[in-house]
């Protein structure tokens, strides 16, 4: 009898801030585990998970936005760390929206030079009435780069998400699962899931008050079968984003801090108490040691 063919390897989501990278991860895999919002570089590292599917394994690198907007420190860790995965994929799935922009184009010179396979995914399709209007843009994406496909998906209307984990399987080498059975997460990877559930909520109840440059430092001290107690500090550049943080008599601080809890509740199956701080350093973002101290830009779990 002959064996099925099973397909398995590692594929990386990139693309410019804001583009749905995470949103469409969250449909593919059911789970809420990268964060999700409106506002650009949500997600501060490349993060391993897995989509085990009848034919294959799909192991999905998620990465920063890639952007040339902002010159600190910050943002060039991030884009390094975006980048710096990119020759070590099996698959690069590089997502755009309806319209090509200068930093599409730094993704796609990137794609260029790792000459790695990759296909090209629209998203935001919902936003489109004629979907005929699509196809000067598919011509200038392919004379852009030679890419494997040219797929359309709407992350948040769950359109097009099949097909397209079809297609990434379709061009995946044929090899055993890189990974058996259930993964249990470390420590590490924990607190991680913490920093970036609070960070979402700051994110989406701050809007434009406060810039991209606060970031999640997260300690569990306590934890049994039932209840689970987590120390979260959130740093921020300067007092008056401290001020905004925490609101009038610390009301925004308890809303993000009642949003957070119900969503890590559901992660680890109990009871949380989530205990939030803010703190402020003058220009932090811009500050490479520190940075490099809070471990931002780091690959985990990758290839």
């Amino acid at each position: 009898m002959t064996k099925t063919k099973h397909k398995a390897g590692y594929v990386a989501v990139i693309g410019k801030p804001n583009v749905g990278k995470s949103t469409i991860l969250n449909a593919i895999l059911g789970t809420k585990t990268f964060i999700t919002s409106r506002k650009a570089q949500t997600t501060r590292n490349n993060i391993l998970a897995i989509k085990n599917l009848s034919g294959g394994q799909i192991v999905f690198l998620d990465t920063p936005g890639i952007h040339n907007r902002n010159k600190k420190a910050l943002n060039k860790v991030l884009n390094k760390s975006a980048l710096s995965i990119i020759p070590d994929t099996d698959l690069i799935v590089f997502m755009c929206q309806p319209t090509l922009h200068a930093n599409d184009m730094t993704v796609i010179k990137a794609i260029k030079e790792a000459e790695v396979p990759a296909i090209c995914v629209i998203n935001k399709i919902d936003q489109v009435k004629n979907k005929n209007s699509l196809l000067p843009l598919m011509e200038q994406i392919s004379q852009e780069h030679n890419f494997l496909e040219i797929a359309s998906t709407s992350a948040t209307k769950k359109d097009g998400i099949d097909e397209l984990m079809e297609l990434i399987l379709d061009h995946l080498p044929d090899q055993d699962p890189l990974y058996e059975g259930d993964i249990e997460l470390s420590s590490k990877e924990r607190l991680f899931q913490v920093d970036e559930i609070v960070r979402e909520k700051l994110i989406r109840q701050l809007g434009a008050e406060i810039p991209y440059e606060l970031y999640v430092e997260s300690l569990i001290t306590e934890e049994d079968a039932r209840l689970i107690t987590i120390y979260s500090t959130i740093h921020v550049n300067k007092p008056s984003q401290k001020s905004i943080v925490v609101g009038n008599k610390g009301e925004m601080l308890k809303k993000i801090g009642t949003l957070a809890r119900k969503d890590l509740e559901k992660v680890f199956s109990k009871k949380v108490m989530l205990k939030l701080w803010v703190k402020s350093k003058a220009n932090w973002s811009n500050d490479q040691k520190f940075i490099n101290s809070l471990g931002i830009g780091s690959v985990k779990n990758a290839k």
